[in-house]
């Protein structure tokens, strides 16, 4: 056993008795929640395991991204909450193995208008459970958690699909995606120099760039841009992470072929669309699992792009549709498992649909929760010194 898979049972070492942590977001600051290279590498680990199989999500079909909670247009309950944008509660359960070995859940309330409250669009918590008996280990503050997650993601895509010598990255939406993005791309494409960014408002572009300036001194150049065409074109990674009303596809942020360089990596972790011009065959069209996008053709009326907007959503309505052949379609997983090729030389084309997976919180949260124990980080809560009922 391990340091971290020893100190990761040291709650349940006085069985009947069940403690287990509490870890604020400062203390998941202290263990580690933002140092994104130790992301990256678990979000690798994590592709692995889902390209063998060495893991269980949500749904009949073990691929679901979450069971949600939506609220209707009209309902004769006064207090029922109205259905505005991104209103939703949403469960996200999975059990991940290799060294990880754990289970857990994270679970959310969404709302935009939170941010007039001078919140977070939406407010996370995760619970890490063991394996064998389902008792708790962690609860967790769980913003941090996701949006490092959510980052590392494209981190990974970049180490197997961006060209070494990357040096432009262009950004739309200057939100926490795109930091974590980032900060993910600069881990893993050390050469970046050069960012072009487009927002909405003048206020959060001049956070970011402070930021930017602030953490990445070794960016010399950022552009504010107007246009998406501006962001991709001469862009080495281009990634698109501003949220957007989900419904209709054409206005969706979209990519057209035209504005694509030879050798471009582009990353699309948030609403996304392409044109016909991107459909072609010299464009690599990767998932980050494709058993995602598989369990969506199960749960989701056709055409799925209007209530999913991951641009792996749209690959798969095109295929539906006669218009890309399925054999077109790559998983990250594979890639970074050895079993199919990534990057194989500086004039190739990538596309990665990035679609978030509960798998990733079990693997972080795992991480952090060891290195929380392994420091004495958090606080311990009693569930009970022996059970009332058994």
């Amino acid at each position: 056993m391990s340091e971290n898979d020893k100190a990761g049972s040291d709650l349940l070492s006085a069985l009947p008795r069940v403690d287990f942590l509490y870890l604020s977001e400062p203390d998941m600051i202290r263990a580690g929640v933002t140092n994104m290279a130790q992301c990256v590498d678990a979000m690798e680990e994590m592709f692995h395991l889902l390209h063998i199989g060495d893991y269980r999500m949500a749904g009949g079909n073990n691929n679901s991204h979450g069971a949600i909670v939506v609220f209707p247009e009209n309902s004769p309950f006064p207090d029922m909450p109205k259905p505005t944008t991104d209103r939703r509660f949403m469960a996200m359960p999975a059990y991940l193995g290799g060294s990880f070995c754990t289970a857990g859940m994270k679970w959310y309330g969404s709302n935009i208008e939170n941010r007039d409250k001078g919140l977070p669009r939406s407010i996370l918590t995760f619970m890490l459970n063991d394996a064998d008996t389902g008792a708790p280990l962690a609860l967790m503050s769980a913003n941090l958690l996701s949006a490092y997650r959510t980052g590392a993601v494209p981190g990974v895509g970049a180490r197997h699909l961006a060209r070494r010598d990357s040096r432009v990255v262009g950004i739309v939406g200057p939100g926490v995606m795109a930091r974590t993005s980032l900060a993910a791309f600069m881990e893993t494409c050390p050469l970046i120099d050069t960012l072009k960014i487009k927002g909405r408002g003048k206020a959060n572009l001049d956070a970011f760039t402070g930021w930017v300036a602030e953490t990445y001194p070794q960016i010399t150049t950022i552009k504010v841009v107007e246009t998406e065409e501006e962001v991709v074109r001469g862009s080495d990674i281009a990634t698109f992470c501003a949220s957007v009303a989900t419904g209709d596809p054409s206005k969706y942020p979209t990519v057209r072929r035209e504005w694509v360089s030879p050798g471009t990596f582009l990353s699309m972790p948030a609403p996304c669309n392409i044109d016909e011009g991107m459909q072609g065959p010299e464009i690599r069209k990767v998932l980050d699992f494709t058993g995602l996008y598989e369990a969506y053709l199960e749960e989701l009326p056709a055409p799925r792009h209007v209530h999913v907007p991951s641009v792996g959503v749209r690959f798969f309505d095109l295929v539906e549709e006669g218009s890309l052949p399925r054999e077109a379609l790559e998983d990250l997983g594979a890639i970074v498992s050895g079993d199919a090729p990534g990057r194989q030389n500086d004039e190739e084309i990538f596309i990665l649909s990035v679609g978030g997976l509960a798998v990733e919180d079990v693997a972080w949260g795992t991480v952090i929760y060891r290195n929380a124990v392994a420091n004495g980080i958090g606080v311990k809560l009693n569930l009970w010194d022996a059970p009332a009922l058994k």
